[in-house]
Formats: C-alpha cells, structure tokens, sequence
C-alpha cells in the first residue's frame, strides 16, 4: 500500500518559492521565521521521511562520482541499505545522477527513485555509500509503482513532498498527493516566470489537477502573520 502524500510548501502570497526574492518581514517582525516555520510545522504532519526531486537533493548531497573498481552482480533489483529505524529522504532521480557519498541526508536515510537505464558504475557507487534504491519503471516515471514498493519495502504511511514545483506538478498530475499544508508567508516577490508551488510540463490543455477538488481540513494564523493552510484532494463531484 502506497504512503499518505502531503505535499508541503511554503511561498510568498502569490505562490512563489524562493524566500530569497521575498519582501522582507515588516519592522518589528522576527527574521527567520519562513524556516524555522516550515520545520516546525513539517513536524506536526507525523510523516516518516520527505520527498524532493533530484535538483533539491543535489543540493544537499555531500559525494562525487567515481569509477567503482569492482562491479557486483545482481544490482538490478530493490536494494535495501540499514536504515537503522531513521525517517527516509527520498530523491527522485530518474537518470542517476546524484551522488551521495554517505547515506543520509540531515540525518535520514536516503532512498533513490531510478529509471531501469541507469548503470551498473552508478548502482555499485549507491551501494558503496550505503543508499537504498529502487526502480520507477524504465524511465523513472512511474512514480505510483514507486511509491508502492516504498510503502512495501520499508513500511511508511506518511511522506512529505517538498519539491519544487516541476516534481510537484508531477505528482499532482499522477493523482499521488492526498493533501497540501502550505505556509503563506506575508511577503511578495511579482516577477513573472519564477517557480511556484505546482508547475507540470504538459501541453497548453492539459489540466493537471482535472477531477480533483480541495477539502479545507485546517486554517493557523501564526506569529508575524504567516498562514498554515491544510487541504484535503478529493475527486472532484461531476456536475
């Protein structure tokens, strides 16, 4: 049984996610607090591990890539490493191309999605640093499967989705995401083009969220004005 998906975001009123373009917090409000926010808030959803796509994980990952000297067989199937009980973070990665170089990342366990093309160099090298993996079809895409064989292989019921807004949109549009808390930060950026919190790379008439509709669960003023909002995606009633 796949996990419970929320996807979990902060952004500026007008959907943008990069804190750095922000307006800064009005005179006598604490700096700061979009982070310490998010993690507090992230806490309270009662996940075991998040979600983020290769670009956010290549920020966070410490390795580089290397030439394993030997090759061990049968490296093409679900590879558990020794999560030792940690919460999971899990990297969608299709094409492989992360590399760690230990085996968590701020102090969880990561799990790498892949495509069935990636080579055996890369596998042997995840192996080496102690990452799990597994496959998402051969293309990586299959983003249900993949979250089938996590919930299976390592028995988690909640993960946090906090990519950016291409892996968002990805899941979104493979009906994967069963509620959004979003953090509403009192602050604007305005400049067309930059990412927000959902964008799915599909034609002009594809509707990525058709047949879904959103169900308020839960509204939270916090300090300095930031709002936590909290919805449930429910197929939509047809009218």
């Amino acid at each position: 049984m796949r996990p419970k998906i929320i996807c979990h975001m902060g952004s500026s009123i007008d959907g943008r996610l990069h804190p750095s373009r922000w307006t800064p917090p009005a005179a006598g409000i604490e700096e700061g607090l979009v982070h310490r926010y998010y993690e507090e808030t992230a806490a309270r959803l009662d996940a075991e591990g998040w979600i983020v796509g290769r670009t956010t994980m290549a920020e966070i990952a410490e390795g580089h890539p290397r030439s394993p000297k030997v090759i061990p067989g049968d490296l093409r199937r679900t590879h558990v490493g020794d999560r030792k009980g940690r919460d999971l973070a899990v990297a969608i990665d299709p094409h492989g191309k992360v590399s760690y170089g230990r085996d968590d990342a701020g102090g969880d366990h990561i799990v790498a999605i892949l495509g069935e093309g990636v080579t055996d160099t890369y596998l042997t090298e995840l192996r080496e640093d102690g990452v799990s993996y597994l496959f998402a079809g051969p293309d990586g895409r299959d983003l249900a499967g993949a979250l089938e064989a996590l919930g299976e292989t390592f028995g988690v019921r909640t993960l946090l989705l906090e990519g950016g807004a291409i892996i968002n949109g990805a899941f979104l549009k493979a009906g994967l995401i069963d509620e959004v808390s979003l953090l509403v930060s009192p602050a604007l950026d305005g400049l067309a083009g930059v990412p927000t919190i959902f964008e799915y790379q599909g034609g002009p008439d594809e509707r990525p969220a058709a047949g879904k509709a959103l169900r308020h669960l839960r509204t939270e003023t916090l300090d300095g004005g930031t709002v936590w909002l909290r919805y449930r995606l429910e197929d939509a009633v047809a009218v």
